[in-house]
């Protein structure tokens, strides 16, 4: 640092250097807002010195020309440094005012704060004199800075105004982009999503809602949220029809739950036989399990829409309905679950398994497809073969063939006849 004497030719020029564009600076040129250096030299500068300063040749530039005298080559809005953004820190407005008031300044300790005041255009420095920092016109900066502001301000509302006609466009290309989809259906791969969809479709539900259910027990938690949503649908006036396996009525968590619904007004039944997972809701929307997507997980659903294969969806339902037994939430009965003409020995049940037998089926896959245990089957497998007499599986196929109650038709009556 030179003498004191020295100072103001060094300040002159460092200023000159940093305004030095290639085209002469008139003095005649710049405005009355002179800043005058602690020397007594006249330094007089426009708010056109900081656009020279960043190498902005055009003394009418935007905003744009503020963000490139603070070191931002983009002068778009998109591109402003968040930090100036913010609002000038206590510590840029104190070293500000010893700028101005010409005192030390530490160009290592002051580094955040003279960073600050570079952003808003109220300083500039020499890097070869970065302890010399000139102080620039605040009210000319706030002008700029105002005036940037009010431009930001137009353009996010601009593309607010956008945005609908914007997401209008793009749900275009997001309706012909579902994936394995028709026009019809969508297919729902997580879990959250398949949920989120069928909480949603039910609590719109208005008249029906048919659930077909072949999975195993509810948790406590599930039978909460179930009861919780379909008591709202009752609530409503929606008449709820509800469907699940025979096994069912082993377990006390749905027992409880089917009884505390049908107090409600809700209507269970259950079947023996497998059947399909879907909900159906008011004849015009369908949840189903997936049946095409090879790769996709257990609860991979499909949302149709199709009235045609809705309407299909809740025929098939209607179908399994009037073949199930209507269920209060009673545990199995030691009876016969399945009244037969006179005489009938097996039940429902068992018949379903001396039919599989006969086609030669193994027992493996006519348990998955009865929902049952291969514990289960083979006791009552047992039980057919001491019903028979027969001491072997291929004898008790024979007696079978032989019996009358191989005649016994427990397909589901006619849709136009009376349901049992």
């Amino acid at each position: 640092m030179g003498e004191p004497g020295d100072r103001p030719t060094d300040a002159a020029n460092a200023f000159e250097t940093l305004s030095e564009t290639g085209t002469e600076t008139a003095p005649e040129n710049r405005t009355a807002d002179a800043y005058e250096h602690p020397s007594g030299t006249e330094t007089t500068e426009t708010a056109g010195a900081l656009e020279h300063a960043s190498g902005t040749e055009n003394e009418t530039e935007t905003a744009g020309a503020f963000e490139h005298a603070s070191g931002t080559a983009s002068g778009t809005a998109d591109a402003f440094d968040a930090e100036s953004a913010k609002e000038l820190s206590p510590e840029a407005v104190d070293v500000y005012g010893r700028v101005t008031r010409h005192e030390p300044i530490d160009p290592g300790r002051d580094a955040r704060a003279l960073g600050e005041l570079r952003r808003w255009g109220l300083v500039i420095t020499d890097p070869h004199l970065p302890h010399l920092p000139i102080a620039l016109d605040p009210q000319e900066a706030g002008r700029r800075r105002l005036d940037e502001e009010l431009r930001r301000m137009a353009a996010r509302a601009a593309l607010a105004a956008r945005i609908p006609q914007l997401t209008d466009e793009l749900g275009l290309h997001f309706e012909r982009a579902k994936w394995r989809s028709g026009r019809g259906s969508e297919f729902l791969g997580e879990a959250e999503l398949v949920n989120a969809r069928i909480e949603q479709a039910v609590g719109r539900a208005r008249a029906e809602l048919l659930t077909a259910q072949p999975g195993g027990p509810r948790t406590g938690a599930q039978r909460a949220a179930a009861e919780e949503r379909d008591g709202a649908a009752l609530a409503r006036g929606v008449h709820v029809r509800s469907l699940y396996l025979d096994t069912g009525r082993d377990d006390a968590t749905t027992r409880a739950f089917v009884r505390a619904m049908t107090g409600r007004g809700a209507q269970f039944r259950t079947q023996v036989t497998q059947f399909q997972r879907c909900v159906v809701i008011d004849r015009r929307q369908a949840f189903i399990s997936d049946h095409v997507v090879n790769s996709a997980p257990g609860h991979a659903s499909w949302h149709v829409r199709d009235r045609a294969v809705v309407a299909f969806i809740a025929e098939v339902f209607e179908e399994c309905w009037r073949r199930a037994d209507p269920w209060h939430g009673d545990p199995h009965s030691e009876s016969p679950r399945s009244a037969g003409p006179d005489g009938t020995r097996t039940t429902l049940l068992q018949r379903e398994i001396l039919r599989d037998m006969a086609r030669g089926i193994e027992q493996r896959l006519t348990a998955q497809r009865l929902g049952i245990g291969l514990r289960s089957l083979s006791k009552e497998v047992r039980a057919l073969r001491q019903l028979f007499g027969a001491s072997t599986l291929q004898e008790l196929t024979y007696q079978w063939a032989l019996s009358d109650e191989r005649l016994i038709d427990d397909r589901p009556p006619h849709p136009g006849r009376a349901s049992a």
